[in-house]
């Protein structure tokens, strides 16, 4: 068995040139790994690409990228946790590119801890990214959206161990089973508004700006025996996922959580591998 095929190269059209011609993408968290190789598809596509983060290097890698791919990019430094400095990103991107009209609500905060050594501090650092400020964001975009009757489209990058929970992850599943739910509210309150509200969901996709602790000893080969592709994800594969799911040829699909993992979160059997308690997967430090 070999698994799963290989996608198209990177590089490769998925939707028709210039789908996002008219278009400006905010992509929270857009200067590394997953947000940027979403936020390099936009701009293969002809968006104007707004790439948001509190890390300077990270914004000015993220631009790069962008206009690598042929797009026009814009650095905005942001702390989605922060409901005023949202306002105020949005402002600078509207002066900058126009008004946003897809939100990608990438920026996320995430470490391994047992839950009862997790401070106040600790758990808000992950809430108030992952949760809290997919929540600003988005609405800080329908307010405009409404205001001005143009329709607009948000997705939200979710978690698998949304729905199952998970070892040292406490903080982090709870925030990701927080905004799977509420992509699903929202979509409801604004599609008479003309706002979609999607979800999508990776699953393993390696890349260099995983922490090293999560690098450290893992090879793609080691993480494809584990997954029923037979492979590992390739970052320009969920660029297209997002790319569809934002566009006008999803323009029915509301609500929704789109899982892209080579089946991996749904391996479950009769027969599961040794439990390992998680204070033995991961060292016990205090945040």
């Amino acid at each position: 068995m070999t698994g799963l095929a290989e996608p198209p190269a990177p590089g490769q059209p998925m939707l028709p040139a210039g789908t996002y011609a008219d278009d400006v993408v905010l992509v929270t968290g857009g200067g590394t790994g997953i947000g940027r190789a979403i936020a390099v598809e936009f701009a293969r596509l002809g968006a104007s690409i707004a790439i948001a983060s509190r890390d300077g290097d990270h914004r000015q890698r993220g631009v790069a990228a962008v206009e690598a791919a042929g797009g026009r990019g814009f650095g905005v430094e942001l702390d989605v946790r922060d409901p005023d400095a949202v306002a105020g990103a949005f402002e600078s991107v509207d002066a900058a590119l126009g008004p946003v009209t897809v939100l990608v609500n990438n920026a996320a905060g995430n470490f391994a801890a047992p839950a009862e050594k997790m401070s106040p501090r600790a758990w808000r650092s992950v809430t108030g990214s992952v949760l809290d400020g997919t929540f600003y964001c988005s609405s800080e975009l329908a307010r405009r959206a409404i205001g001005a009757r143009r329709p607009a489209s948000i997705l939200n990058i979710g978690a698998t161990y949304a729905w199952t929970g998970g070892p040292g992850t406490a903080h982090s599943a709870a925030a990701k089973a927080g905004v799977a739910n509420l992509t699903m509210s929202l979509a409801v309150e604004w599609a008479p508004h003309g706002i979609r509200v999607n979800g999508l969901v990776p699953g393993s996709f390696p890349h260099d700006d995983h922490p090293e602790a999560l690098r450290r000893g893992r090879t793609d080969e080691g993480l494809a025996r584990r997954i029923p592709a037979g492979r590992v994800g390739r970052l320009h594969e969920l660029g297209w996922a997002a790319t569809y799911l934002c566009s006008p040829y999803a323009a029915y699909l509301t609500g929704h959580m789109l899982v892209l993992d080579g089946a991996n979160w749904l391996r479950r059997g009769l027969t599961m591998p040794t439990f390992t308690p998680v204070h033995e997967q991961f060292p016990s430090r205090e945040k």
